[in-house]
């Protein structure tokens, strides 16, 4: 059995910037929501789950963000023109019958993480184009991420996260406390720089062995690593995903989905998705005819 999650903003934000601006008939946006739609039927085409689920981020601070208040402080105000499509794509979730997530204090990646952690599945597959989330890749656990724009997309497993990221998939959190990241707005240790965070964590493993063994470091690093110690742990809880979120899980209801329902159709008549709507019945009849198949 197959369960994939979708990272709802992740997918949305890069939709809203590779679809060109698209209207419905009272002139309200729909781009973002037409390649959010898009992804899912690539994804339930390419992928073929069993059982569906969409995390959302909430607009409220988080953990991180309380901890360090620098936390992601620089990135813009979302467009206003992305902001108001995203109702539209909860719409459209809930006609399908995909459960949608989400809590306060937390990202996505939260809800993400401790969903795919807890399902008792054969495979977990998660799309996003937030690279942070491969982190979470094992031998259960692949991320399915777009490549260029939309219209292509990669299976993650952890020789690929491994090659894109330059260290093992549990170690990118002591990757990222080590050298920071400017997305989400911390610094890391001064003067570590990737090259030193690979060979470090390639010798020691992680950021509390590499304190443990500072006296067989050489000394010009084990200097930068003593100043930045209080802030290279803080820097690896901002960017841990957490695995265990309070949350109550359905995994039943994430078996129900149609992406063809009638709610859909209906739907994408008021969205003017008329290509869209072709495309989910196309879908539908594939997914309903390898049902029957299955029962002889």
């Amino acid at each position: 059995m197959k369960l994939v999650l979708i990272d709802a903003f992740a997918i949305l934000h890069r939709a809203f910037h590779a679809i060109p601006p698209l209207t419905n008939r009272k002139g309200e946006p729909t781009n973002a929501v037409y390649g959010f739609v898009s992804m899912i039927l690539r994804v339930i085409t390419d992928l073929e789950p069993d059982s569906l689920a969409v995390c959302f981020d909430v607009k409220v601070p988080t953990f991180r963000h309380k901890e360090f208040k620098e936390y992601q402080s620089q990135r813009p105000p979302m467009a206003d023109e992305l902001t108001s499509q995203i109702e539209k794509a909860k719409d459209f979730l809930k006609a399908a019958g995909i459960p949608i997530y989400l809590k306060a204090g937390y990202e996505a990646d939260d809800l993400l993480g401790t969903i795919a952690k807890k399902g008792n599945f054969d495979s977990v597959v998660i799309a996003t184009g937030d690279k942070d989330i491969l982190q979470l890749v094992d031998k259960k656990i692949k991320i399915y991420m777009p490549i260029v724009g939309l219209s292509s997309a990669k299976l993650f497993g952890e020789e690929e996260a491994k090659e894109r990221m330059g260290v093992d998939p549990i170690q990118i959190p002591d990757y990222k406390a080590l050298v920071g990241d400017p997305s989400d707005n911390y610094p890391g240790v001064a003067g570590i720089g990737p090259k030193t965070a690979i060979k470090l964590l390639e010798k020691y493993s992680n950021i509390d062995k590499i304190y443990a063994h500072l006296e067989d470091i050489e000394p010009n690093i084990r200097i930068k690593l003593e100043k930045g110690k209080s802030d290279v742990l803080l820097f690896h809880r901002l960017a841990t995903i957490i695995q265990d979120v309070d949350i109550k899980i359905d995994f039943a209801e994430m078996k129900k989905w149609n992406i063809a329902s009638p709610d859909v159709l209906k739907l994408f008549e008021e969205f003017g998705f008329k290509t869209l709507s072709e495309r989910v019945k196309l879908v539908g009849k594939k997914i309903d005819e390898e049902k029957q198949g299955s029962l002889f």
